[in-house]
């Protein structure tokens, strides 16, 4: 039986990301897959009198983004919060907090995420007393881009019961003053501390905000993500029971890979969960693990110290880790290792030596370190050595980085976001957003990793320019090469016979417009399993 042609996108661009055919101008859609690329007239000749025909106008068709970092149920738990990304000062923030205690009425939780002092022209990190000037009738707490700290108000720390005499969470620091009084500022695991207190959202208001969010992914090009887990593993269950949820009501309309907690390795192992079960729509992911924190909160763990802190903390202990790690390699568990610093780095690559060095490994699927923020040559000489690894990295995270590690690393900021290096080593390096740290927009990651600038086009010659990807490679690090690494390269990743039919049109092409211009490229269209879910 022939197969039926329900829409035909013709007159297009087509960045195949296909090596064996790479440019084309046409496709046909069958069902939720691809029938046929090739030239306009092969293609067209495939149309009947039910068939829908788009003309693109010669604009941009390429592979439906995938986000292989990204905080997916966090960012939708969060929607109704304040999103301190656009906000530029901190007379802004203060602005921000005021209006939103307003609207919200005294008494009610004033939340945020997403500042980033280093890049105010203040550069200064709020305390308890400025959060208690702006809303003094407000619980607030408030959390930096990179979610490794947060900073409370007194009445928020009241709640969640910090005082002079609360110790230390483990894994988290309460900043205390020289008096021993909390400065409001928490690191790590200690923001927890706050979130154990916070309302709880219902089970039927976090789906709708999932639906949102998937709506808002779409209009970014994404169709598919990895939902990766918080340090703590608060959120695994949760996540995992909202995203079943959404399956059995058929209201799935991205494709996930769902991260669980490290801390429930002995429970998937004992349940027999591989990484990789599930179907096109919905699978199981990694198991993630957290070697240390994060350079904004100083608790990246170095090799040397911070210009203006001292070496930072490790969080899990590598040899938990890789406890942990060995037993879910057997078992056809696949783990994610979370490295900022160069110590950190060097410590969880010398670990996959280790694993590595056992035998034969029971995962289809790579396993990966993700961040390699910071990695020293010889490090990567190590990485590049291991057959079973690959990372995943975050371009959108370097724009907001570039002053933070000038101020904290001076010089050994070349050694940050070695992203060509990566890539020349032949280490299969994925791109992602580790939204809602930063902005979840491919095209936002795809310009930061081109051009090494950050949103406002600073510095005007880029940061350390010689770790620069081309468009062309920064392409496939959101298309083919996390389909590759997760298994299902033979359905996804390119615009080829046979594939699942998830497909972007972009208002321009990247590849030939100056490249200050691509984080203002827009998506025209979203095709998401063959139905247009996204229509500019």
């Amino acid at each position: 039986m022939e197969a039926k042609v329900e829409l035909i996108l013709h007159n297009g661009t087509i960045r195949t990301q296909d090596d064996d055919y790479p440019v084309a101008r046409a496709v046909a859609i069958s069902g939720n897959r691809i029938l046929s690329v090739g030239a306009d007239r092969d293609v067209l000749g495939l149309a009947s009198k039910h068939t829908q025909v788009k003309d693109l106008d010669n604009r941009l068709l390429l592979p439906g983004f995938t986000d292989t970092h990204f905080h997916f149920y966090e960012w939708a738990l969060n929607y109704d919060s304040i999103d301190f990304s656009k906000v530029l000062s901190f007379k802004g923030m203060e602005e921000a907090i005021s209006k939103k205690a307003l609207t919200l009425g005294r008494g009610n939780w004033v939340l945020g995420q997403g500042f980033n002092e280093s890049d105010w022209p203040e550069n200064k990190m709020p305390d308890r007393h400025d959060l208690d000037r702006i809303a003094p009738d407000n619980p607030v707490c408030i959390w930096r881009c990179d979610l490794h700290l947060a900073v409370a108000n007194s009445l928020g720390l009241k709640l969640a019961g910090i005082g002079p005499a609360t110790p230390d969470p483990k894994d988290g620091v309460i900043e205390k003053n020289e008096s021993g009084h909390p400065t409001g500022v928490l690191k790590e695991l200690a923001p927890n501390l706050i979130r154990n207190v916070l309302p709880r959202l219902s089970d039927q208001a976090m789906l709708e905000n999932m639906q949102k969010a998937i709506g808002d992914a779409h209009r970014l090009g994404l169709t598919s993500i990895h939902d990766i887990r918080l340090m703590g593993g608060l959120d695994g269950a949760d996540a995992l029971k909202a995203w079943q949820t959404l399956w059995q009501e058929n209201k799935l309309s991205i494709r996930c890979h769902v991260a669980l907690p490290g801390e429930m390795t002995d429970q998937a192992i004992d349940l027999g969960i591989c990484t990789g079960f599930g179907d096109d729509l919905l699978k199981i992911g990694y198991l993630k693990f957290f070697s240390d924190g994060g350079m904004g909160a100083r608790t990246g763990w170095m090799t040397q110290k911070y210009l203006d802190a001292e070496y930072g903390m490790p969080l899990t202990p590598v040899a938990q880790i890789e406890k942990a790690a060995l037993k879910a390699d057997q078992a056809g568990l696949s783990v994610m290792v979370h490295a900022i610093g160069d110590r950190a780095n060097k410590e969880v690559i010398e670990m996959f030596q280790r694993i590595e060095s056992k035998g034969q490994t029971q995962c289809r699927i790579p396993h990966r370190i993700d961040h390699v923020q910071m990695v020293l040559p010889q490090d990567l000489e190590k990485l590049s050595a291991l057959k079973n690894m690959a990372v995943s990295c975050q371009p959108n995270n370097l724009s907001l980085d570039i002053s933070m590690i000038d101020s904290c690393a001076g010089p050994r900021g070349k050694y940050a976001y070695n992203l060509k290096t990566i890539l020349n080593k032949g280490i299969p390096l994925m791109l992602s957003s580790d939204a809602p740290v930063a902005d979840p927009n491919p095209l936002a990651g795809i310009y930061s990793a081109v051009t090494r600038k950050r949103m406002d086009k600073t510095p005007e010659q880029g940061w350390y320019m010689e770790q620069a990807l081309s468009v062309e490679e920064a392409v496939k690090g959101y298309t083919i090469t996390p389909a590759l690494v997760s298994g299902t390269g033979d359905r996804l990743g390119s615009i080829s016979k046979g594939k699942l039919a998830d497909m972007i049109v972009l208002d321009q092409d990247i590849f030939k417009i100056d490249p200050d211009g691509i984080a203002d490229t827009k998506v025209d269209i979203t095709l998401f399993d063959g139905r247009i879910v996204h229509e500019r």
